[in-house]
């Protein structure tokens, strides 16, 4: 199985996520999701996958969601669903998928978990911080 990311090139966590991806070794599949946002079926699946829960997946910066009411603890899974259908930037990012498993990469080191192979050396992120190879932020 290879890794898939579910990428927004614009976001500086999932660019990070994507080059420790490759650092390690992988060629993943790159699906950019605003472009091609995963059925609704199919992001039930990853936020189950993740041990996540419908309302931990969804984004709040720099989207609709204030604007859209999805505050509201009332709302249910299904209404977040909707609307994360219809609004695809409602979804946090990155996904990774892997066969260790499904993480949502934030911060970006956590794709490391389910990594087929280690980084063998240290990753410097966007930012200047040191990802240590073994995972470890320093």
């Amino acid at each position: 199985m290879s890794v898939v990311i579910y990428h927004n090139p614009e976001c500086g966590t999932s660019r990070n996520a994507l080059a420790m991806i490759e650092a390690s070794g992988e060629q993943p599949e790159v699906i950019e999701y605003l472009k091609t946002p995963p059925s609704r079926e199919r992001l039930k699946q990853l936020i189950a996958a993740a041990g996540l829960t419908v309302r931990q997946a969804i984004r709040q910066k720099d989207t609709p969601y204030l604007e859209l009411g999805l505050d509201d603890g009332s709302l249910s899974d299904e209404a977040l669903l909707d609307a994360m259908e219809a609004h695809p930037i409602l979804i946090n990012r990155p996904f990774v998928v892997a066969e260790k498993g499904v993480r949502l990469a934030r911060p970006s080191e956590v794709v490391l978990e389910i990594l087929p192979n280690p980084l063998s050396g240290d990753f410097i992120k966007e930012d200047g911080e040191v990802v240590r190879g073994g995972g470890t932020a320093g």
